[in-house]
């Protein structure tokens, strides 16, 4: 059970980003806060909060009093704002994978390989070869804000708001990795998933029960690339294309195993206990029936005597977590709980028209309700328009020139300016 010298932290921020198991890790969030009655952040429409833009006032459901235990939507990391909405002592959490895998997974969600003309089997190999070959066909810049977003390149650090035109600055990156590390109390990696959630329960100060998950996959899907292994050449090119991603996934991976060597060898004893617990539990919620006896868990070192389906341990769907948390006190305040518009605000986004790329992605981003405008990739000025002819350089006037002694015992060089013609001989 939880140290009595510690109290469970009840105020968090769950970051969640895209493609990298956050479904699964979600619920275990949802679940927690419907359980302790905490007050959630919540997105006025779906579960993205302004995603991939900065939130505004009409983008969230307003409490009279502004306090927010906790906040689990799909949104870019934004420090300033997060700070203006929670304490100090809130606990900042996400999750990423490693970043070959997840663009496999991104290819084959977002049907890059559609966008990007790729029309071979192994998509992500094609890709592999020359990924900046292919920069200007999926990169979208949204001009009202000033923010680029490409979900072939850095989209995981993209989510935890590295702006995507600061792929090739290392300083920077470093630099703002670092400061993830400080702002964040963990991150969990879903490689190490099992591992992440006990260093979380223990970081949190709650008991096993609060992070058990359902096994069961959440939006998984087969596809022939998925378990792909890319060559060293092609991981090389994937290592310079995605550098920040995989700088953020070495750095939090590496993280995650010193702050697990520092929890001393109880650790792994606890590991394995929450992997039986998890498979017993999920096993038991995922075919249970009526007439089937409940499930009562002893307790135990790390939690309390429980029964999952008294303790919401059987997961939520996401529709079930909006209606349970949403504001008793909605209907009675429209001007601060509903938002200013019951139009979803339209923004627009400006991207290069390339044929049959450029209408697909506008598809995808209407799902957004986001607005495409398109900008030529080359003009007719550019082809045609040359004012002057080329000047060759032997007929060019007022230069400077050189000439080298030819002799060999001579090595001066003469260098003078004439304001006639310089013809070569």
């Amino acid at each position: 059970m939880s140290s009595k010298s510690c109290h469970p932290r009840r105020k968090f921020v769950f970051i969640k980003t895209h493609k990298t198991g956050s479904c699964t890790a979600v619920n275990i969030f949802q679940r927690y806060a419907i359980s302790h009655h905490l007050s959630v952040l919540m997105p006025t429409g779906g579960n993205m909060l302004a995603w991939p833009f900065p939130p505004a006032e009409e983008d969230y459901v307003h409490t009279p009093d502004e306090q927010y235990d906790v906040l689990l939507s799909h949104m870019v990391y934004n420090k300033t704002w997060l700070r203006t909405k929670f304490p100090a002592n809130t606990a900042y959490i996400s999750i990423i994978r490693e970043p070959s895998s997840h663009l496999r997974s991104a290819m084959n969600f977002y049907r890059l390989p559609e966008l990007l003309k790729i029309k071979s089997k192994n998509p992500v190999q094609t890709f592999l070869q020359d990924p900046w070959k292919y920069k200007d066909l999926f990169e979208a810049y949204f001009d009202f804000c000033n923010v680029t977003w490409d979900g072939t390149r850095n989209f995981l650090s993209f989510d935890l708001g590295y702006p995507t035109d600061g792929a090739e600055d290392k300083e920077r990156a470093r630099r703002y990795t670092g400061q993830l590390e400080v702002d964040f109390t963990t991150m969990l990696i879903m490689e190490n998933l099992d591992e992440s959630l006990i260093l979380l329960r223990r970081l949190m100060c709650w008991e096993v029960r609060d992070v058990l998950y359902d096994m069961t996959p959440k939006n998984s899907r087969n596809y022939s690339y998925k378990e792909y292994v890319s060559t060293a050449e092609e991981l090389a090119n994937l290592r310079r294309w995605k550098a920040v991603d995989y700088l953020l996934y070495d750095t939090f991976n590496a993280s995650l195993w010193r702050k697990i060597a520092a929890q001393g060898p109880d650790f792994h004893d606890e590991l394995r206990y929450f992997k039986e617990l998890n498979k017993r539990v999920s096993t038991y919620c995922d075919k249970r029936t009526k007439d089937e006896p409940d499930l009562t868990v002893a307790a135990s070192k790390w939690n309390s005597e429980f029964q999952p389906h008294l303790w919401n341990k059987c997961g939520y769907r996401q529709w079930s977590f909006n209606k349970a948390l949403k504001p008793s006190h909605e209907s009675k305040k429209p001007s601060i709980s509903k938002p200013l518009d019951k139009k979803k605000k339209t923004v627009n986004a400006t991207i290069p028209y390339i044929q049959g790329v450029s209408e697909k992605l506008r598809r995808i981003l209407q799902n957004f309700n986001i607005a495409t405008n398109f900008k030529p990739h080359s003009t007719l000025r550019q082809k045609l328009v040359h004012p002057k002819d080329r000047v060759q350089k032997g007929t060019k006037s007022d230069v400077i020139y050189r000439l080298k002694c030819e002799g060999p015992q001579c090595n001066d060089t003469y260098i003078g300016e004439t304001s006639q013609p310089l013809k070569a001989s």
